[in-house]
């Protein structure tokens, strides 16, 4: 098995009709399992990496293997199959859906890919048991499952947009900045259950921010700046 889940080496990207900024990282390289704290100032191009890796973006030709595929070869519905199939997504926004339940919420990945769908029933034989698990070992009250998803704290919907992240057992989590509207006690108490069932899933987690202080939570901590070459 490659014990790579993430293979950069020589990608560059520009926006385009953008002049002044280009992403160019000669090699990065993320093995299974791994915990990576990813910093770097605003507008340093975090999240133009992040939609590099998930395949919403795609690079000049160069070698981008996520999970032993090779992106720039797939087209774009190929691309989005593989990202709903085998990558979660957490936002800084959350991004949840205001008119469904807490637990439509959750149960969103299910309803666009197969192998999520199944995936999520192994263990536990429903959706909705496998809903009330993740919501419990995040720390969630099973009875908030039928809420309107707009009835809950801020932390409360983070901890939702977790458990959609983590249905299904995707092989790779992807956070954007996704505490920046929690004070420091509750990001760290946030950030302890998500690194605990990252553990226990065995996913590997890329969490990217600004913050500086949150590094000392991840196994590994990698500044953009280190990673890219000098930029014009």
């Amino acid at each position: 098995m490659n014990p790579f889940v993430i293979e950069i080496q020589n990608l560059v990207y520009q926006w385009p009709g953008r002049h002044g900024f280009r992403l160019s990282i000669p090699q990065f390289l993320v093995r299974r399992g791994e915990r990576i704290f990813l910093q770097g100032a605003s507008g340093s191009g975090k999240s133009t990496l992040l939609g590099l890796l998930g395949g919403v973006l795609l690079p000049r030709p160069c070698h981008l293997r996520v999970l032993d595929t090779d992106l720039t070869a797939l087209s774009s519905s190929a691309r989005d199959r593989f990202r709903v199939d085998h990558i979660g997504f957490l936002f800084q926004q959350f991004n949840l859906v205001p008119y469904l339940s807490v637990r439509e919420n959750v149960l969103l990945p299910c309803r666009f890919s197969r192998r999520r769908h199944d995936s999520a029933l192994e263990n536990t034989g429903s959706l909705g048991q496998s809903v009330d698990r993740l919501l419990d070992q995040l720390g969630l009250d099973t009875t908030l499952a039928r809420q309107p998803v707009t009835s809950l704290s801020v932390g409360q919907q983070q901890r939702v947009a977790a458990a959609r992240a983590l249905i299904g057992h995707p092989e790779l989590i992807i956070a954007d900045e996704p505490t920046s509207a929690l004070d420091a006690a509750r990001q760290g108490e946030f950030l302890d259950l998500l690194l605990e069932r990252c553990e226990d899933e065995h996913v590997t987690l890329i969490f990217v921010s600004h913050d500086e202080r949150l590094g000392s939570h991840f196994s590994r901590a990698v500044d953009l700046a280190e990673l890219c070459e000098d930029q014009p």
